[in-house]
This record gives C-alpha cells, structure tokens and sequence, in this order.
C-alpha cells in the first residue's frame, strides 16, 4: 500500500450547462429508500451509495450519510444513500435496486468482501462504475479507492502506544496484546499491518504477548476476548492495542473490573464520543481521528467527475495506488491522512465539528474537558 502519499483536491474545471425546460429535475426520488434520495438533476446520471452498518461505528449515519448528501445536492446531482445495517443480504438487495433503477456511478462500503465484490461485478455487467469507499473490496474490481491511509491509521496507533508506555516508565519488554478488528474487513488487515510492523521494530521496548485476537467491532466481544488474554497473562500485560474505540470501551470495562483502568494504556481509532470522553478521563490513551469530513468530500468529488464524464477530472484526484491482493490489481486511490489524538489535542476534534463538545462534555467530563480546553 502507499502510504507516503497524501490526498490533495485539485479543481474540476466541468461546468454544469443549464438546460431549459427540463421539467423532471431537482425531485427527490420517492419509494422506499428511507431518507436515502437527495434532490439533484438528471443531467449527470445518478449516483447509489450503499453505507455499511448503524451499530459498531456511528460515523455512517451521523457523518457520511449528510456529508454525502450535501456534497450530491450542491452539485445537483441526484443522489440514492442507504444502508445495508451490516445485513450481507440486504446489502445485495440495496445493490440490485440501484442498479435497476439506473445509478451510472455506485459507491460502497463493502460489509464483507465477497458480498461487496459480487455487487460490484455485476453493476460492472450493467455499465455503472464502481468505488470502493473506506473499505477496499477485494477482487472486486472497482475503478477507484477512496480511504484514509489505513496502515499509517495502524502505524499511529503503534506510535501512541509507545508514547503513552513511555509516560508510565514501560520503557523494556512492555507485554502487549491485541484487540483486533473484524477479519472480514480488509482495513482490519491494514491496520493490523501498520501497528504490527511498528511494535515489532521497538526491539528490546516491547514484547508482543498475543497478537491474533479479535474483537470483531464488538464492544462485549472485545471486552470478553481481553478477559481471556488477562486470565492468560494477568500482570504481564502493560498495553492493549484495540484497533477502533467501540472496542476500547469494552477492555476498558475489562480493565475497570480488574483496578487497572488508567494503569494499562489503550489505544482506539475513530474519535468517537465515548473514545474520547474515555480519553479526557485517563482511562484511554489515544485515538485515531480520520475526519470523515475530507474522506467524504473526496469521494464525492470523484463521483461527480465520473458522472459527469470527466476522466481526466477523475484521474487528477487519485495520486495513489494501493494493490488488490486478491486480483493482483492496482487500484486507483485517493487517500486521506490520519491525525493521532491525544488528551491535549481533543479540542482538535470539537474544533473541526467532527463532534461536539455539548456531547463530549457532559457533567462526568466536564472538568476534564476545561482542564484541556474542550468548549
């Protein structure tokens, strides 16, 4: 994968032509897409978004879903945005309406690879162009890939930890165990690959004691599989990397149960609000933040230069590569950087409006979040 490459927006030069007496444009599309359809012309074609899940991260519904939308209908372009609600089943239900009803261009957030790539294929056999967002399917064959750079997500993860041992004097063969993530989803992999590579080379500082657990994006899950790696190496354990914040807040429990809660750094990924509320109150180290806000926005703007049959447009916004290890493929990319998240940079997160501090900063936290300038 390439990770030395940074996304950058450069600007389409397409201009919308106005056509007179087009009486069927800007009409949402009705039927049953629940809160799915945004306004927008027909000119360009339609562009279908099938969304992952509602549960394991809220990052869908509260920030994809309206940055999408509104990216769509600033262009007018109309727009289809539903989601599968982590069903394999439903998700293959959602990709053959879209493509019955003529979407040209279709993004998804795959649930597991094989379902994601069986729907990409057969919207290729239909003539609709196909982008993988967030999630790269495997041997699926979509046009473009659009992340954030998901080894560096791993390897700031890897990063965070070691500061965060550091700062606890766990400086020689510090235990460390891992929570990993769903290994249906190929960004688990990557993630896995970049703090894995990292703490690996911290020869003498850390001491990898269990590395092939999985939470599977599950708090309970991944609190009872840290319960099973504590009654293997109780004290031996000094750092938990958990590779996203949903199940932080499960080994985090685990900790509480035990005393060590603030003792035993944990990592975390999405810059959730329980993340870093957890964060603020000492009980987690660190969190990934991946502002969702530029991952949508480039997305959006590939989908529109597609659309709108710019491919020079198209090209210009992947500078990046990242390999298909199922078809032996490069995939275009445009990929996004990650930003590590510590207690002092919280504010960072409120700031951009990627949360908010009403939601973060409540009565439990409120003290922590003056102390670190949250407002």
């Amino acid at each position: 994968m390439s990770s030395g490459k940074k996304w950058r927006v450069m600007p389409l030069a397409a201009a919308t032509t106005l056509v007179l007496g087009l009486a069927a444009c800007g009409g949402d599309d009705g039927g049953s897409n629940t809160g799915g359809s945004g306004g927008g012309s027909s000119k360009a074609g339609k562009i279908g978004v099938i969304l992952p899940e509602t549960t394991t991260s809220p990052r869908w519904e509260a920030n994809d879903r309206p940055a999408l939308k509104k990216a769509f209908d600033d262009a007018d372009i109309e727009s289809d945005i539903q989601n599968a609600a982590g069903d394999k089943a439903k998700f293959g239900t959602i990709c053959d309406s879209m493509i019955n009803e003529g979407v040209t261009i279709l993004i998804i957030t795959n649930v597991d690879s094989d379902s994601g790539a069986a729907c990409l294929k057969k919207a290729a056999q239909s003539g609709i162009k196909g982008i993988d967002y967030d999630r790269l399917t495997l041997g699926g064959g979509a046009a473009y890939y659009v992340s954030f750079d998901n080894v560096k997500v791993g390897e700031l993860m890897g990063q965070g930890l070691e500061k965060c041992l550091a700062d606890l004097k766990e400086t020689k063969d510090a235990g460390v165990v891992y929570i990993n993530g769903a290994p249906t989803d190929n960004n688990a992999a990557l993630f896995k690959q970049g703090y894995d590579t990292y703490l690996k080379g911290l020869t003498g500082k850390v001491k990898i004691l269990s590395s092939d657990q999985s939470g599977q994006w599950d708090t309970t899950k991944a609190g009872l599989a840290f319960d099973g790696l504590y009654t293997q190496f109780k004290s031996q354990i000094k750092g938990v990397i958990s590779a996203n914040d949903t199940m932080a807040t499960g080994v985090i429990a685990s900790l509480k149960r035990n005393g060590l809660a603030g003792k035993v750094p944990v990592t975390g990924q999405d810059a959730s609000v329980a993340g870093l509320q957890q964060i603020l109150s000492g009980s987690q180290c660190m969190t990934v933040y991946k502002n969702v806000a530029l991952e949508a926005d480039a997305v959006s703007k590939l989908a529109i230069a597609m659309a709108k049959g710019d491919a020079s447009g198209a090209d210009a916004l992947a500078t990046a590569t990242v390999k298909d290890t199922t078809a032996g493929t490069d995939i275009k990319s445009s990929l996004v950087t990650p930003q590590a998240i510590f207690a002092d940079s919280v504010k960072t997160v409120i700031s951009d409006g990627y949360q908010k501090a009403a939601d973060v900063c409540t009565t439990e936290f409120a003290d922590a979040c003056k102390k670190y300038g949250v407002s």
